[in-house]
């Protein structure tokens, strides 16, 4: 093999390897936005869930508070 036919060679797999680490380059950075995207969505959704559970725990105590005022109306009658 000659000299010029290895220079050949290790140009060409400079190349592939420079082509691949651009390609994971982009893969990272996709990767990050698509985190930071997953993590917003996940606050998004337990902000959410502590706002309904907040809710049903009101519409708990309201049914509560109602369900001894029928008893003491039953108790009265």
């Amino acid at each position: 093999m000659s000299n010029n036919d290895k220079q050949g060679i290790q140009e060409q797999d400079l190349r592939a390897l420079e082509v691949r680490v651009e390609e994971l380059i982009r893969a990272c950075t996709h990767l990050k936005d698509e985190n930071k995207t997953l993590r917003a969505r996940e606050q998004e959704l337990m902000t959410e869930r502590d706002r309904l559970a907040d809710k049903n725990s009101q519409a708990r105590t309201r049914v509560e508070d109602m369900i001894v005022r029928l008893k003491r109306l039953e108790d009265e009658a």
